[in-house]
């Protein structure tokens, strides 16, 4: 289905990065072609609705509030006379779907059977407001920090090319003369290149390479995720304990969308789960053999880890009671 190049036809473009574009095409009969278009921006949720190639119909949402729960409604009347309404919305956290009526008379549904609505357990996290009165949650934050977190990105991304074409040590040394680079022009520009977690990052490669350097026995080769875990669990929990999370709790937080996390929390979390990981580690490689400690860091590793960190985020955010909109 093709769209009118007509400014006067179509609606205005929403603001806000895109996430994600929904397609929802479904005809009436063999009369009409139709198309609705739900458009998942960091500002909110836009949906369209067009019929034969024309825009007939809009409805929008914010991102948080008791708004951006609610389903849209996309109306328009047929050129016969007949009322065309599309009920659209999400039915999981990352799908949507619709349901058209004529006349009132169901004629089409996008995921038969499945209920149209916010899923309940995420729904209290857009509704919620922090003690300031702000949205908890707030997508715009990762927008207003997208500076440093692409920083953060670029920095892994280099690491990775460099340590693949050369080797682990070249790569660490690498990334401290970016991460001084960025530190001295820091100096000189407005834009905040090094609020997120790019230095504590390049401090933990140039520790692993140096392990890796300093030491050629198997054995403690596998626990070199215990020592380095256990190294970044002291500096987390320092962080927490005696900087209130000023330092590695704010540049954790910088990847949250949210507005109620207590940065001291994050980084007391944040600790523990690096000193649980790195426990883990030490337990696998003192109870298993080497081949069942490789599948354990292959495969086992990172599911445990991001479901401790979702629990480390989950405690950040009890620290500051929402409240409900």
């Amino acid at each position: 289905m093709s769209h009118p190049t007509s400014p006067d036809a179509v609606p205005a473009s929403p603001s806000g990065t895109r996430m994600w574009l929904y397609k929802r095409p479904f005809r009436l009969g063999l009369d009409h072609e139709c198309m609705v278009l739900v458009d998942a921006r960091t500002t909110g949720l836009f949906s369209s609705l067009w019929v034969d190639g024309s825009f007939v119909a809009e409805d929008a949402t914010p991102a948080h509030g008791a708004e951006a729960v609610r389903n849209h409604r996309l109306a328009a009347t047929l050129p016969d006379g007949r009322v065309l309404v599309v009920e659209a919305g999400y039915i999981s956290i990352g799908s949507v779907g619709i349901a058209a009526r004529l006349d009132g008379a169901l004629v089409h549904e996008s995921h038969p059977g499945r209920r149209i609505a916010f899923p309940e357990r995420f729904a209290k996290a857009l509704t919620d407001r922090n003690q300031a009165g702000q949205a908890a949650y707030d997508p715009g934050k990762l927008a207003r920090n997208k500076v440093p977190i692409a920083v953060d990105i670029a920095t892994g991304i280099l690491f990775f090319v460099v340590a693949k074409l050369t080797d682990l040590k070249t790569a660490a040394l690498v990334g401290a003369a970016v991460g001084l680079s960025l530190v001295v022009i820091q100096r000189f520009v407005r834009v905040d290149l090094v609020g997120g977690m790019m230095l504590f990052g390049v401090f933990m490669l140039l520790l692993s390479a140096g392990f890796a350097i300093a030491f050629d026995d198997e054995e403690i080769i596998k626990q070199r995720s215990t020592i380095i875990g256990l190294i970044g669990a002291g500096c987390f929990l320092f962080d927490g304990l005696v900087l209130n999370g000023r330092k590695l709790g704010a540049g954790v937080n910088r990847y949250l969308a949210f507005t109620d996390v207590d940065e001291r929390r994050l980084a007391i979390a944040m600790g523990l789960v690096a000193a649980a990981m790195a426990g883990g580690n030490w337990v696998a490689v003192k109870l298993l053999s080497t081949d069942a400690w490789l599948f354990y860091t292959t495969f086992l590793d990172l599911p445990l880890s991001m479901g401790l960190v979702i629990w480390a985020m989950h405690w950040a955010r009890s620290g500051r009671p929402a409240v409900t909109a």
